[in-house]
């Protein structure tokens, strides 16, 4: 199952531990974590899901793809800035929003298109999005929320 992670480029450190932490426990689940491939909340995800051995995929604004974390196994420049938006909510089966800003708001849009279950820890006040308040919770809102999920 692949689990897109959305947020901002820019993070606090509070905010740094809670995506790293979603991304660990993404990989314990042996689900691929997917995002925009950059710093801050994606960075953070990435981080975390590589040290429990997790499978990584960036999907990136740039054609070049000078933006990459470097904790992405995948990396794949598209040359489309925002545009990317939708295809990390295409490849996901469900999206986890931490934090983030207009980019974040969008990706949230998309999968309230793409009928993608979406969980939100400390992020955009939406009605639609399951708010938790740490990432085990959201964890298993995810499972509770996708079928095929365990």
């Amino acid at each position: 199952m692949n689990i897109a992670v959305v947020g901002g480029h820019k993070c606090s450190k509070e905010i740094y531990k809670i995506a790293e932490e979603v991304g660990n426990l993404i990989a314990k689940q042996g689900w691929v974590l997917v995002c925009g491939g950059g710093p801050g909340v994606m960075e953070a995800a990435c981080k975390g899901a590589k040290k429990q051995g997790g499978v990584t995929v960036g999907i990136l604004p740039s054609s070049d793809g000078r933006e990459a974390n470097k904790y992405l196994d995948v990396k794949i420049p598209t040359g489309l800035g925002y545009a990317r938006n939708i295809l990390v909510v295409r490849a996901a089966d469900a999206i986890i929003a931490i934090d983030g800003e207009y980019g974040t708001l969008s990706e949230i849009a998309f999968a309230f298109n793409e009928e993608k279950p979406i969980v939100g820890i400390d992020t955009w006040e939406v009605t639609g999005i399951k708010q938790v308040k740490n990432p085990q919770e959201a964890i298993n809102c995810i499972k509770g929320k996708v079928k095929n999920a365990e």
